[in-house]
């Protein structure tokens, strides 16, 4: 259980706010410091290497890079180490070691110095206000690069090391537990996928089953060009689903729409999203309610249950991106005729129904798990300025 307190607290007012009278502010350099020291390529992998292109934006994280550096070093890091990738810094690509490695240069490494717990300075440098101290001081309009020797005057509120271990106990409680529920969420669609393919591997389909086209087991509705939706001042709005928050989630950087956009345009958790154009991605949207804005198809249907299409259009992504890759212009895409040209293959009803039992209870989990997921997220995003300002004190004894 996590224990945090309002309490009664002696206020200073500083250069960055008021903050409690025990805290202290400091420049990032004076906690903090650039690595620069390189490693041979011989050292690292493709599970060990960081780039820009393999940093998530809005601090999700990392994934597999897909390539390594042909010659020369690269930085080394080190388990608990932060890195910041210095390319419009705007995206957000921030993520703490959990393992050692390699980086590109256009990635920073920010090693902590004794004074400081790396968890609460990892946190610390995590809030908006850092992002926006770093695009506000970048150098360079086509790529803007952020400037290292302004990002190490930051200013930082410190506050007394069991203190900083404690905030940074409380915030790491409510990622480790995203975390999971991320692992959770890769076996159950991990789980759902091996079923899918084992149920309609084509060579094996029995005699009394169908096949119809993609198209005609659910509807494809593509979005509006949502800017004839304009919203007024202090108008309630809808935020606008594109490309980027069908990734990333809805952030400030978000469109807004009016709330005279249909019904049926109308995006609700749960509901299935393929962005036909760009990044083909297919994903059941747990990010609140929005407007659908066109590249994007909301998948539907009153015959047949929603594990059924989401996988099976899923299942037809390989070919989809093959086609769009194939497209003369900027921004591959695919067609409606693509749709009805993609067969399905229909079990019999006592066949769907006992696969119905077994699959739809995933769907139904995963979306729960998603949602759970986003609450944490809102939860840490609420405390962690008001913990990094003092507004929100906890004990030392906190307890997780």
């Amino acid at each position: 259980m996590i224990k945090i307190s309002k309490q009664q607290t002696k206020l200073k007012q500083t250069e960055i706010g008021m903050i409690p009278e025990e805290w202290e502010v400091k420049e990032l350099k004076e906690t903090a410091s650039y690595i620069t020291e390189k490693i041979s390529l011989v050292e690292i992998n493709l599970n060990n290497f960081i780039s820009t292109e393999n940093m998530l934006p809005e601090k999700g994280g990392i994934t597999v890079a897909s390539s390594l550096p042909k010659v020369g070093k690269v930085t080394q890091f080190r388990e608990g180490d932060i890195l910041f990738s210095n390319i419009r810094t705007y995206f957000k690509k921030f993520w703490l070691a959990k393992f050692s490695g390699g980086c590109s240069n256009d990635v920073l490494v920010i090693r902590k110095k004794s004074s400081i717990n790396n968890k609460y300075l990892y946190y610390y440098l995590s809030q908006d206000n850092f992002f926006e101290f770093t695009v506000l001081t970048s150098k360079g309009t086509k790529m803007p690069r952020g400037d290292k020797n302004s990002i190490m005057s930051y200013e930082i509120n410190i506050p007394p090391s069991l203190e900083q271990s404690a905030i940074a106990k409380i915030l790491s409680s409510l990622d480790t537990k995203i975390e999971l529920n991320h692992k959770i969420r890769e076996n159950l669609e991990a789980t759902g996928l091996a079923l899918f393919n084992k149920w309609f591997n084509a060579d094996d389909i029995p005699d009394n089953w169908q096949t119809k086209p993609l198209d005609e087991i659910a509807e494809y509705l593509n979005g509006l060009p949502l800017q004839k939706y304009p919203v007024g001042d202090d108008e309630e709005y809808l935020p606008v689903i594109k490309i980027r928050e069908l990734r990333n989630g809805i952030s400030e950087q978000t469109d807004k729409a009016s709330l005279d956009v249909p019904e049926n345009y109308v995006i609700e958790n749960g509901d299935v999203l393929f962005s036909w154009s760009g990044t083909l991605e297919v994903e059941i949207w747990t990010n609140g309610k929005g407007a659908l804005n066109q590249h994007l198809f909301k998948i539907y249907s009153k015959n047949y249950p929603k594990w059924f299409y989401y996988y099976w259009t899923k299942h037809f992504l390989r070919k989809f991106r093959h086609i769009a890759k194939g497209k003369a212009t900027t921004m591959g895409h695919i067609q409606r005729h693509n749709l009805t040209e993609s067969e399905v293959i229909i079990p019999d009803k006592k066949a769907f129904e006992d696969m119905n039992k077994i699959m739809s209870p995933i769907i139904e989990r995963l979306i729960t798990i998603n949602l759970e997921s986003r609450n944490l997220e809102r939860i840490r995003d609420m405390l962690l300025p008001k913990l990094m300002s003092g507004k929100i004190r906890v004990p030392v004894e906190v307890k997780v």
